[in-house]
């Protein structure tokens, strides 16, 4: 396999889904919670990076091996059309999924249960969001798992590696007495979920604009997604809302102390957003229609990093 086939089987233009949720984790950690962790922070997002790469294989391995229509599976499928073997590309997930795995089981005896907790739900919602018999992107709920499990898991997580003092939640662990306890601080804890509704909003509306562009090639190969049940029409207002909703998060944040006031710089990126979304209307379900999704996630969590940086150095000053 070639580089050029392996970054194509792995799709390495759209791990920009889970390199902001990672960023703006690592910059909130900073802004909010005063705190950073070197050392945590590249091993997790190298693990990061390799366990999205598996889950992409996957996804295109599942999609290969289900499909009903031949066109697709020989002309349109990278593993189709670039004829590798099946069993290489199978091996080749195993041996990212068990490389991500030792770096996860590394940084759970570093830091506490807890991380191993949080990333065996998101691996688990990673893998089975398209293997097994019913896979999650199959179902009419696959935006709300890539949403909240990128989004919000790849951004928690971020912050427990780094907020190692008065930590934000924590798993207590007994084995000699069998006993457990999960610790916190509740505002804490509801500023991190808010803080990551943005990238939830912006990744889940990527999975939309897929499902939205592939209505149709998904009926006819049987994946009866979010979209097939409300129409292209609601799709398309369900697309809309959920990116205005991110300055709505924004707006709302700012006066319970989420952010501070340099925050607001993302509201220079509204205006390519609304063009944006209103080119992704008028030409879907042409293929180029999905690229919109990807521009309005680039623009909004692009300002949305450089407002936490700027919070950060004026809070310096």
């Amino acid at each position: 396999m070639s580089l050029k086939v392996f970054l194509q089987v792995v799709e390495i233009q759209t791990k920009l889904a889970s390199l902001f949720p990672f960023a703006v984790g690592v910059l909130f950690s900073i802004a909010y919670f005063n705190q950073f962790q070197l050392g945590y922070t590249v091993l997790f997002f190298v693990g990061m990076v390799v366990f999205d790469m598996a889950t992409t294989a996957i996804n295109n391995y599942m999609d290969f091996k289900k499909a009903k229509s031949e066109v697709y599976k020989y002309e349109e499928n990278i593993i189709g059309s670039s004829g590798i073997a099946p069993v290489l590309v199978r091996n080749m997930i195993f041996g990212m999924i068990a490389f991500s795995a030792v770096i996860g089981i590394f940084l759970t005896i570093k830091t506490g249960w807890l991380f191993l907790v949080m990333g065996g739900v998101c691996c688990f919602i990673g893998i089975f969001y398209t293997f097994g018999p019913i896979p999650l992107s199959r179902m009419p709920l696959g935006e709300v798992f890539s949403g909240f499990t990128m989004g919000l898991g790849i951004f928690a997580m971020t912050i427990y590696l780094n907020v190692q003092e008065s930590r934000p939640f924590y798993l207590l662990l007994d084995w000699s007495l069998g006993t457990f306890a999960l610790t916190g601080n509740l505002w804490a804890v509801i500023a991190i979920i808010w803080a990551s509704l943005p990238m939830v909003f912006t990744i889940a509306n990527i999975m939309l604009a897929n499902n939205l562009r592939d209505l149709d090639t998904d009926i006819e190969n049987h994946r009866y997604t979010l979209v097939y049940y409300i129409g292209r029409k609601q799709g398309v207002i369900l697309f809309q809302l959920l990116m205005l909703a991110c300055y709505a998060v924004v707006l709302i944040g700012l006066p319970f102390g989420v952010y501070r006031w340099p925050i607001l710089t993302v509201f220079l990126s509204l205006p390519v957003v609304w063009k944006n979304l209103q080119l992704f209307k008028k030409e879907l379900p042409h293929p180029k229609s999905f690229g919109y999704s990807i521009k309005n996630l680039m623009a909004f969590n692009g300002s949305y990093l450089v407002g936490l940086l700027l919070t950060i150095v004026l809070e310096k000053i």
